[in-house]
């Protein structure tokens, strides 16, 4: 499906350029722990970049709706997980601390989706 791999495309880009801002742009302008809270969003984002493309490519090739589901759902983990995170670590407020956990959840569902969709088809 095209627009995830325009989705993954962009989330990569995004995740590259947040990772060299957070490694450059941040030091020593917030605390070595929120630096390590960014870190964990950057590394996050792109761990879902990959999940993103490779649901690209068997959406592709598959038409199983819980892969696309798995898509929207990943995607959804990006915003909320690695969004809360990057806005959390430099702004430190705790309301966006407690929206990660829901982001996380988001990724779990995205996985599930993607085994059972992989398992459906093999």
């Amino acid at each position: 499906m095209k627009l995830f791999l325009l989705i993954a495309f962009l989330n990569g880009f995004i995740a590259v350029a947040l990772g060299a801002f957070g490694a450059h742009g941040l030091e020593g302008k917030i605390t070595e722990k929120a630096i390590k809270t960014w870190e964990k969003a950057v590394q996050y984002q792109m761990f879902h970049t990959v999940a993103l493309l490779a649901t690209a490519f068997l959406a592709a090739k598959y038409q199983v709706t819980s892969i696309s589901l798995a898509g929207w759902f990943f995607f959804a983990g990006i915003i909320l997980f690695s969004g809360s995170l990057y806005i959390y670590s430099t702004t430190a407020i705790k309301t966006f601390a407690m929206i990660t956990p829901i982001g996380g959840f988001a990724f779990l569902i995205g996985w599930v989706l993607l085994g059972y969709a992989v398992m459906r088809i093999m």
